[in-house]
């Protein structure tokens, strides 16, 4: 199949869909707009108009504000976009991401956004999708990355909280703000844990889930607390921002503990100077990977970012067509 007939391809904006005449996740501002999720790196003001997963939509609006136009689809819906049929799917990323499936009666394109393939409480999980073309992430697109039992690392946690009230320090808990926070307080929800303090950043996005009508437990806010207030024992959760800084010294005694994929690898614990690392991620490991693209039954497959190189090298050796395109998303991780 030639170029030409491609369903999505790589421009300065983003990804694009000639036929459709829209783009997904773009980079720079753009006519219309298909919204994987609400990471910074995905959506971004600017747009005409956004198209979202309904689950999503509080939290787009809470990224994007009031006065952008959005229309918002439920799972599955199918919608026309210019020459394509699309609809929305879950991802398992966070709340209210999508995969997006791109129809054209002669083919069919899924592009997967984040995904994982682990059990969330917090969103829905990742809905494996037949397609002709598989547009998939690599954060994580290496051997060496395999994630634990999120409920056990979650029980790790508070024994980590435990020894640090024994020895009268904080336990203060990197993560970040928006999906990966919100999964902890579920899981540590369901172990009863001891009520735990919010960095300002943190609430928000607490409060945004709580918004889109997700469970989660009561949380207290650093700022409520007396500036003095004793926090030994107490777990605090933080963005990474706040590493090195001096809103950590409020706290008088404690240890800095980070929850991601990363701190799979000691050498990451090591050089960001932290304590403890929480095996957590909000993106597939490298089974999970290799099983989605197999379940896909995709003919052909495209990585975007993180470790695509030795995803697409480790598939093509095994005779599927693979490639890379390079695109501007980061990683919240």
């Amino acid at each position: 199949m030639s170029s030409q007939d491609d369903l999505v391809v790589l421009r300065p904006e983003g990804l694009y869909c000639p036929a459709g005449d829209f783009h997904i996740d773009p980079w720079r501002p753009v006519a219309r707009a298909v919204i994987t999720h609400a990471h910074g790196d995905h959506a971004r003001p600017g747009m005409g108009r956004y198209h979202c997963a309904r689950p999503g939509l509080s939290l787009l609006r809470w990224r994007l504000g009031e006065d952008a136009v959005i229309e918002a689809h439920d799972y599955g819906q199918r919608f026309g976009l210019g020459g394509v049929e699309v609809s929305l799917h879950p991802a398992g990323h966070v709340l209210g991401s999508a995969q997006v499936r791109i129809d054209d009666g002669r083919q069919v394109w899924v592009a997967s956004g984040d995904y994982k393939r682990q059990p969330d409480p917090t969103c829905a999980p990742f809905e494996p999708l037949r397609c002709d073309t598989f547009i998939t992430e690599a954060t994580f697109a290496l051997p060496v990355y395999r994630w634990p039992d999120t409920a056990a690392v979650a029980a790790d946690i508070l024994q980590w909280r435990a020894e640090c009230e024994a020895r009268g320090e904080a336990a203060v808990l990197l993560c970040y703000a928006l999906g990966k926070a919100q999964r902890l307080l579920a899981e540590l929800q369901r172990l009863d844990a001891p009520t735990v303090w919010l960095h300002g950043a943190i609430a928000n996005g607490v409060r945004a889930y709580r918004d889109a009508g997700v469970a989660l437990p009561g949380c207290e806010t650093v700022a409520e607390q007396e500036r003095r207030a004793d926090a030994a024992g107490r777990l605090v959760l933080a963005p990474p921002s706040v590493a090195g800084g001096t809103w950590l010294r409020r706290f008088g005694h404690w240890q800095l503990g980070f929850a991601s994929g990363w701190m799979r690898l000691r050498g990451n614990r090591r050089r960001r100077n932290l304590d403890r690392g929480f095996v957590v991620s909000d993106h597939a490991d490298w089974p999970a990977l290799l099983a989605t693209i197999e379940q896909t039954g995709a003919r052909r497959v495209i990585a975007t970012h993180g470790d695509s190189d030795a995803l697409i090298r480790y598939l093509q050796d095994r005779g599927v067509a693979a490639e890379t395109f390079r695109t501007g998303y980061g990683d919240e991780e």
